[in-house]
């Protein structure tokens, strides 16, 4: 329960009450809502309207009855019936004044839960294959994550941030034969390069790094190039091409492999620290074979009799557990698939001993979830313990013209362009204003433009804006902290404001719950809009000490939150504008 929400006091006071009525018996959820108008109090409960249902009683009469047993509290003003047996709340004006003393007392741990009760979490994201720099793709997954573990911690749960590094598998083989073709062209001359191979600056700059540094190392071409062969099928291709590099380097091709996965991700790490992303441990793939966990986890199916051989391959009988059909383990060339290897990593996190697993993937993964979790039950993991959150796509625009998006032809954004244009706050808070199931156009214009039109500017604006008036008055916010309001704020836009702050616990406890993050840009939004809104109707300045003094102190505590909602989505607060 968070002390800082009404809602936590109303409902126990409806509970209460509830108690002493004949029909307690029955179960009803006791959920409040803000009425649209202050006119209907500050909340608005329908239990009398679920109860009538199942008593089939007049709503009315039930709100009625609820009232009368129902506690007094110094926190109401009163308590009225209203319309078809709502119960409307209206708030005390000393309680709705109390969050601002409550706000500049507890600074950036205002809104802070107990929700979690040090539950440990382990929060999985970004994940992407170390095959080239991270783009914009890759940015939405990273916000997300990064912003819903800063918001866990506020509610009291033990964050674990992880980076599931897959540096295993075929993909890693074309980083490799990529950079070594770049590699080989610095010393011949030619232009010579796979056509399905990574393409992009990036692969020949490691490649000029390399030459640099172990000089000709790597230059054993073989006297026939497979490039040659008129095979058409470009895929069967690569495989032909990789299988002759590992021939021709023999162990150097380990090396090669090792130094371009290495440096790959080691410019991910930087990318995302400039982002403000940062990760607890970076697991890596090949550690699940290395260490024969992926071995184990198939003999332990195989043991269940979970796993059928067909045509020298291993299937698991996912079927068996609600998934659409069975899945290949290994395949018929003595081959593990990723899935082998993904199934070994989620049960290391089982037995880590995590309370709640969460995995944020790309939209495209959601085929993968029921698999997955099939693999996890028949290992004997309870399931629900695994929280797979979808991400949509995102998509870049300059002007009308959508930037297009393909890491094997090196046509991308990276996130470092990305941060360059348009800078961190305008990157961060864009990719936060959606929700992940919905896709998201980022405007780079609308990013850049310093106008109320961009809303991160209009929400740091409104941060200066309050930092503006504190700095002309020139006292200490600290001195207002311990003050008591002698003059109530008690007009139409200073109580839309005190309902507003008093809100913000509740929204980072719903952020939390239902894994919605960007419900803080929402608040925050709104938040800025009705201080900007105050400023231009008011006189906050005003001769009358008293008064100053109050209006002062509410202009302190929305500076306070828009400062908290803005560090946990990354953004910076500035002071001025």
């Amino acid at each position: 329960m968070n002390s800082n929400n009404p809602v936590d006091h109303l409902k126990a006071l409806v509970n209460e009450a509830i108690e002493k009525l004949p029909y307690s018996s029955y179960d009803c959820l006791v959920t409040f809502e803000r009425p649209k108008s202050s006119k209907h109090g500050d909340y608005s409960c329908n239990l009398a309207l679920q109860l009538s249902k199942k008593l089939k009683k007049n709503p009315r009469v039930i709100a009625t009855d609820i009232l009368e047993v129902m506690p007094s509290s110094d926190l109401l003003e009163r308590v009225e019936v209203a319309g078809a047996g709502f119960l409307n709340f209206y708030l005390d004006t000393y309680f709705k004044q109390k969050v601002i003393s409550d706000i500049l007392k507890k600074g950036l741990c205002f809104g802070d839960s107990s929700i979690g009760s040090g539950k440990k979490i382990l929060i999985e994201f970004v994940s992407a294959n170390p095959t080239g720099p991270l783009h914009i793709g890759h940015g939405r997954g990273a916000v997300f994550g990064s912003t819903l573990a800063r918001v866990m911690e506020k509610c009291s749960f033990s964050v674990f941030r992880e980076y599931y590094v897959n540096d295993a598998g075929r993909q890693i083989d074309i980083l490799t034969l990529s950079v070594w073709y770049r590699y080989l062209n610095l010393f011949t001359g030619t232009q010579s390069f796979p056509e399905n191979g990574y393409k992009g600056q990036y692969i020949e700059d490691l490649a000029i790094n390399l030459k640099e540094k172990y000089g000709d190392r790597w230059n054993q071409n073989s006297e026939n190039d497979i490039l040659e062969t008129g095979l058409e099928d470009q895929e069967l291709l690569l495989d032909k091409l990789i299988e002759n590099a590992k021939s021709v380097l023999g162990k150097n091709y380990e090396t090669l492999k090792d130094l371009s996965v290495n440096a790959q991700i080691e410019s991910c790490e930087k990318d995302l620290l400039i982002f403000g992303v940062n990760f607890d441990n970076w697991f890596s793939e090949k550690k699940v074979f290395s260490d024969g966990s992926v071995e184990s986890v198939i003999e332990d199916l195989e043991s269940k009799n979970l796993v059928d051989n067909r045509n020298g391959a291993k299937w698991f009988k996912s079927s068996e557990f609600s998934d659409d059909k069975d899945r290949v383990l290994k395949r018929s060339n003595g081959e593990y698939t990723y899935f082998a290897s993904d199934v070994a990593y989620h049960h290391d996190k089982f037995q880590r001993g995590f309370n709640q697993i969460i995995n944020i993937w790309g939209a495209d993964h959601h085929g993968y979830v029921p698999r997955v979790k099939a693999a996890l039950k028949a290992l004997g993991h309870d399931s629900s313990l695994l929280k797979i959150v979808l991400i949509q796509f995102a998509s870049l625009f300059r002007g009308e013209q959508k930037v297009s998006m393909s890491t094997r032809s090196g046509e991308f954004v990276t996130i470092k362009e990305l941060v360059a244009d348009v800078g961190v706050d305008a990157a961060r808070y864009f990719y936060a204003m959606r929700k992940n199931d919905q896709h998201l156009d980022f405007d780079l214009d609308l990013a850049k433009k310093k106008s109320s039109e961009n809303p991160v500017y209009y929400v740091q604006y409104a941060h200066a804006r309050c930092a503006s008036i504190i700095s002309k008055w020139g006292g200490k916010v600290g001195d207002l902290s311990g003050h008591e309001l002698q003059v109530s704020l008690d007009q139409p836009d200073e109580i839309s404001l005190l309902r507003k702050l008093s809100d913000y616990p509740e929204m980072l406890e719903n952020c939390c719950r239902d894994f919605v993050p960007h419900n803080i840009t929402v608040y925050l939004r709104e938040l800025a809009a009705l201080l900007h809104r105050y400023y231009n109707a008011t006189q906050i300045l005003s001769a009358d000490v008293p008064i100053r003094t109050s209006r002062l102190s509410l202009i302190a505590a929305v500076r306070q939150v828009l400062n908290n909602g803005l560090t946990l989505l990354g953004v910076s607060a500035p002071d001025s504008m």
